[in-house]
């Protein structure tokens, strides 16, 4: 049990942040867009991503470091551009009705770009794989219980973030509201691109 608790902590540590990921977790809740499959998608490339860490591709990735730097690229490309998007987004007048209730965006352009939050940012493979990883394997013979702690930590936050957003959607009718939102979300994808640039991985 003090395995599974500290797994959990610590994954709760590490993936309470208003990152890219979450921003956008937070957008499709409040769009009421696909909701349930955004947050398994997450839930599951943590979850993916830890056990594979406790496994021992931590040791590896930490001896390719060419492989986090082509990741860290992609990332900063990936993030500008859904930035630039969001800044077009909040130029634009759109409020929460009806019509924007309903799952508008195809279902393959939500996986994608889900698992390109989840996984072109060299971050998750560090905090995820490397640093999950290596303090799991501190427990040892319950380095799984840790490990399985740190998925719970993934599920429970991602769950709640997009469905307490989706909750709360109804309060979000006005058009200035999704102005403002798609402004932060713009804020954060530019300031997440920018900290990948000047990173020293």
């Amino acid at each position: 049990m003090f395995a599974f608790i500290s797994g959990l902590l610590v994954g709760l540590s590490l993936i309470i942040a208003i990152g890219a990921q979450n921003a956008f977790v937070i957008r499709q809740g409040l769009a009421r867009q696909h909701v349930f499959l955004v947050v398994m998608i997450c839930a599951a490339a943590d979850a993916a991503l830890i056990a594979l860490g406790i496994a021992g591709l931590g040791a590896v990735i930490s001896s390719l470091p060419w492989l986090l730097e082509g990741i860290r690229w992609f990332g900063v490309a990936y993030l500008t551009w859904f930035g630039i998007t969001a800044v077009r987004s909040a130029l634009k007048s759109q409020k929460l009705d009806e019509t924007s209730l309903q799952p508008t965006v195809a279902i393959k352009k939500i996986v994608l770009t889900t698992l390109g939050f989840t996984l072109l940012n060299p971050h998750v493979y560090l905090d995820t794989v490397i640093l999950v990883g290596s303090v799991a394997n501190q427990f040892e013979d319950n380095r799984w219980i840790f490990g399985f702690g740190a998925m719970a930590a993934s599920i429970i936050w991602f769950y709640s973030l997009g469905f307490g957003a989706r909750a709360a959607s109804g309060l979000m009718k006005k058009p200035i509201f999704w102005k403002i939102l798609d402004s932060i979300i713009a804020i954060v994808m530019f300031s997440v691109a920018a900290a990948l640039v000047f990173a020293q991985l």
